[in-house]
């Protein structure tokens, strides 16, 4: 069990921390074989379990993870040590969930270990590629400046992400929208509407009973309907766990059209400033490349740039690696070239990153300017032909009547 402690040192300073421990008398004991006096030892509710048990209460997200590097970075820089960086951080993080994971790398810290190997114990928040990097800057001892890089690529992942999620929302939310409707008259009004038009005995247009025939096919078989989606979403789910279902699903995705582009777009530019925040920091060459491609997110661009790093690590330079691989762009091969010729190859993969991310925000401004226009026309078209269904048939009704 945690429990947190406040104790006075032998210096009179009142230390506070969580360590783990049986009970309290274990940890009362603990703090005696490390000449610290209890003041109070409580133990501590296990929220962290409440978040893995609810997965929606109190989870840790990538802004807290930019916000404790970026303030981290800065209170070093500024001359505080690490400890009392920490604990800062510890007070000032409003996610409690990130604050319980700040004070137990306190404890890990307290207790011998190296800061890298405390953020090592929570792999959900801290990537393999963090870790690596905190690694090599406490064996460099520029713990600050690796700090300040790893703050800055986190920044702009973090904005890359949300620009293409703030284009992507507004298409998502008409369109699940149209579909609440659409389900709406289906279930409610166009039932009424046909036992109206089935009484009065009327001849009705091709469009009338298509409409017809699937509000009667959603009302009879809306079991079968939902139980389709459900199994739909467990196959896609299966089928991204096998090596083989993710690598025809990514194959698909790239090949989407104008989606697949922005995608690829995105995933180069992460790829890129991850690599060049890697070779930046003293890595090797070989160990950037094979750490990198985890960024990737994609299954085809992780195998390539798992080749380019086998191909590397055989003598083969790095821009004729890449050159192999028609997913990497001449432009990137070419730059990856001048900087393996200048000695200068961590800012050649820094300039790419910044060309594919701009190319990612020029193609969002332009989906988005594109799109409202379409996703009216198609709403329009929808709403059109569901208008004209109900509209037709009483028109008819009333030219007859007259």
């Amino acid at each position: 069990m945690k429990i947190t402690y406040r104790a006075v040192g032998k210096d009179g300073k009142v230390l506070r921390g969580t360590i783990e421990a049986k009970d309290v008398r274990e940890a009362v004991s603990y703090l005696h074989s490390k000449q610290l006096t209890p003041i109070d030892v409580t133990p501590q509710k296990n929220n962290l379990e409440l978040a893995k048990l609810l997965p929606f209460v109190k989870k840790t997200h990538s802004a807290d993870l930019v916000f404790f590097t970026r303030q981290l970075s800065s209170m070093i820089t500024s001359g505080l040590t690490l400890m009392q960086a920490l604990n800062i951080l510890r007070q000032q993080t409003k996610n409690e969930a990130m604050s319980k994971i700040i004070e137990q790398i306190v404890t890990e810290i307290e207790d011998g270990n190296s800061f890298s190997s405390a953020l090592s114990k929570h792999p959900d928040v801290f990537s393999s590629i963090y870790v690596s990097l905190i690694k090599a800057a406490e064996t460099s001892g520029v713990l600050d400046k690796v700090l300040l890089r790893l703050a800055e690529t986190l920044e702009k992942q973090e904005k890359l992400k949300s620009t293409i999620k703030g284009a992507l929302m507004y298409p998502i939310i008409v369109i699940l929208g149209m579909v609440a409707v659409m389900t709406l008259m289906m279930i409610v009004v166009i039932p009424q509407l046909s036992v109206l038009f089935e009484s009065l005995n009327v001849e009705l247009p091709l469009t009338t009973q298509i409409v017809i025939g699937m509000s009667k096919f959603m009302i009879s078989f809306w079991p079968v309907i939902i139980v389709f989606v459900i199994l739909s979403m467990f196959v896609f789910r299966q089928l991204r766990k096998t090596e083989s279902g993710k690598l025809i699903l990514d194959q698909l995705v790239l090949k989407l059209p104008i989606f697949g582009n922005l995608i690829s777009q995105t995933i180069l530019a992460q790829f890129t400033r991850t690599l060049a925040l890697l070779i930046g920091t003293g890595n090797l060459v070989v160990d950037s490349l094979n750490q990198s491609a985890n960024v990737a997110g994609n299954v085809v661009y992780k195998d390539a740039i798992m080749n380019v790093a086998r191909r590397v690590e055989k003598g083969i330079s790095i821009g004729d690696s890449m050159a192999a691989y028609p997913l990497f762009p001449p432009l990137l091969v070419q730059l990856v070239k001048i900087g393996e010729q200048t000695g200068k190859l961590d800012d050649s993969f820094l300039r790419s990153s910044e060309y594919f991310e701009g190319e990612v925000d020029q193609m969002v401004k332009t989906l988005t300017t594109a799109m409202e226009p379409l996703i009216m026309v198609f709403l329009g078209l929808g709403v059109g032909f569901l208008i004209m269904s109900i509209i037709m048939p009483i028109y008819s009704i009333t030219s007859a009547i007259q």
